[in-house]
């Protein structure tokens, strides 16, 4: 009957990597990476969102928000944007193979879990979730040289803070599933 279980390391891997899908997912849509407040020639309740897709204008006193506005500063031309926009949704896409062949190495009507496919499984995911912190990491390091209005205040949005812990639980889980190789080795 103890064989019949499922080993815990599969199951935080199992319950990790979806939450961090579902973070970095919302990272990756959501166009709030960097908040630039206090632009000169500006009200001063007025918050410009930027993301990896969209810049939006926000008036905080009234709520009134404007997403496509113009990039007047070349603001999407810059590297660590253009290589957000190509790796945060090839993570993403690599997540999902992962989760799916994750869900045949575990379980999958199988009395047995099949430690061989949850340790690639748990590779494929390392390899996503490490996929989407390196813009997010390069993003954060180059957030003050990006272009803004001289005199503006710059904040970290919380799509990248969003974007970090998905790609955190995404690692961990990872981690968690290639466990499985050290059955493979006991066997």
């Amino acid at each position: 009957l103890a064989s019949m279980r499922t080993p815990t390391a599969m199951i935080v891997g199992l319950v990790l990597c979806p939450c961090g899908l579902l973070l970095t997912l919302t990272g990756t849509l959501a166009p709030s990476w960097r908040k630039v407040s206090h632009v000169p020639d500006q009200p001063m309740d007025v918050v410009w969102e930027q993301g990896i897709w969209d810049i939006c204008r926000e008036r905080q006193s009234t709520h009134d928000r404007l997403c496509g506005q113009a990039d007047e500063l070349g603001y999407f031309e810059q590297v660590p944007v253009r290589v957000a926009q190509g790796l945060m949704p090839s993570s993403l896409v690599l997540t999902l193979v992962g989760l799916v062949v994750a869900a045949l190495g575990v379980r999958c009507w199988q009395p047995e879990p099949r430690h061989l496919v949850a340790g690639v499984a748990g590779l494929v995911l390392l390899l996503s979730g490490l996929m989407s912190l390196v813009p997010s990491s390069w993003y954060t390091q180059e957030l003050w040289a990006l272009p803004a209005a001289p005199g503006s205040t710059l904040n970290v949005g919380y799509s990248l803070v969003v974007s970090y812990l998905g790609s955190c639980l995404e690692i961990l889980g990872g981690l968690a599933l290639a466990l499985s190789f050290h059955h493979c080795c006991k066997e």
